[in-house]
């Protein structure tokens, strides 16, 4: 069975403004996902599965059936902001869903075999999928998970701060803890993140995950659990978020499981604030020049 890719393509963008998921960057008019699913398919996957918001499916289904028939299997599933919860009464104020492990939990239904997680608006590059298939058809089982491991200084920006989930990586390769750090920026020489109003430096080689993930099916039960709990402790913060890296943390501190971090040699980047948009698809550009990718993606 071939693996499946999972993109979270749900964000509300806040802080860029419009809905860059479906904004063109290459020379065709292809989005960024569009070219991770072109290298997913080469690389080997079966099955697209889009986590998207039901008041932009429409738009979002008319960009990528058409050219997506007949190359991949896809499937949608809808993050509500209701789904999966326990009974908690939820503040009225609270707006936006919970945050991209409980996007990842609504696919739980849909997804019955190993799979990789990917940000909609995160160009990851063909080696990244490479490697993603190679574990999740070779050592991806219940106590063994993966994350595609960046180089920390290779993944900000120069328009403001970024979140990342910051590894720690024993010399086995294998995550010792990861932290979700939502405020990082470069200031001079260095690297820092602030959280309740205190400023840290992070090496420049540090590793990050940019939230590509490999997980097995397993991991929706747990999942499931631990946002029930999450919720549980913070339902009156209508602002808090279940993470990705918190299912990692635990995985590997409770459950006795283990993360390879997997480096790649593929280039990042992606588009965080608007002023970063030119800078990708300059960057796109270069690797179609190159002949990376055809100048029209699905022709």
């Amino acid at each position: 069975m071939q693996p499946t890719l999972l993109i979270l393509a749900a964000g509300m963008a806040s802080r860029y403004g419009s809905m860059k998921q479906i904004q063109s960057f290459g020379p065709s008019g292809e989005t960024i996902m569009d070219y991770s699913i072109y290298d997913a398919i080469r690389a080997g996957f079966g099955k697209v599965v889009f986590i998207i918001r039901k008041d932009f499916a429409e738009d979002f289904k008319a960009i990528f059936e058409p050219k997506l028939k007949g190359k991949i299997a896809i499937e949608y599933v809808y993050q509500e902001m209701d789904a999966f919860l326990p009974d908690v009464q939820i503040p009225a104020e609270r707006t936006k869903p919970w945050g991209t492990a409980h996007a990842l939990l609504c696919a739980k239904n849909i997804i019955k075999e190993p799979f990789a997680v990917i940000n909609a608006d995160d160009f990851y590059g063909k080696n990244s999928f490479e490697k993603a298939v190679d574990f999740l058809n070779n050592h991806c089982n219940e106590k063994s998970y993966a994350i595609i491991g960046y180089e920390l200084a290779k993944t900000l920006s120069d328009h403001g701060t970024v979140s990342r989930g910051v590894c720690k990586v024993d010399s086995n390769g294998k995550l010792m803890s990861i932290k979700e750090r939502t405020k990082i920026y470069k200031t001079g020489d260095k690297i820092v993140f602030e959280e309740n109003g205190i400023q840290e430096q992070v090496p420049f080689d540090s590793s990050v995950s940019m939230n590509f993930w490999c997980f097995p099916p397993s991991m929706f039960v747990t999942t499931e659990n631990l946002f029930h709990e999450f919720v549980r402790e913070n339902f009156a913060d209508i602002k808090a978020e279940f993470f990705i890296p918190l299912l990692g943390d635990n995985f590997v501190q409770n459950q006795g499981g283990s993360i390879q971090v997997i480096p790649t040699s593929a280039q990042w980047f992606g588009v965080t604030y608007k002023e970063d948009a030119p800078i990708v698809k300059a960057s796109v550009e270069k690797l179609v020049s190159d002949g990376e990718y055809p100048i029209s993606l699905w022709a």
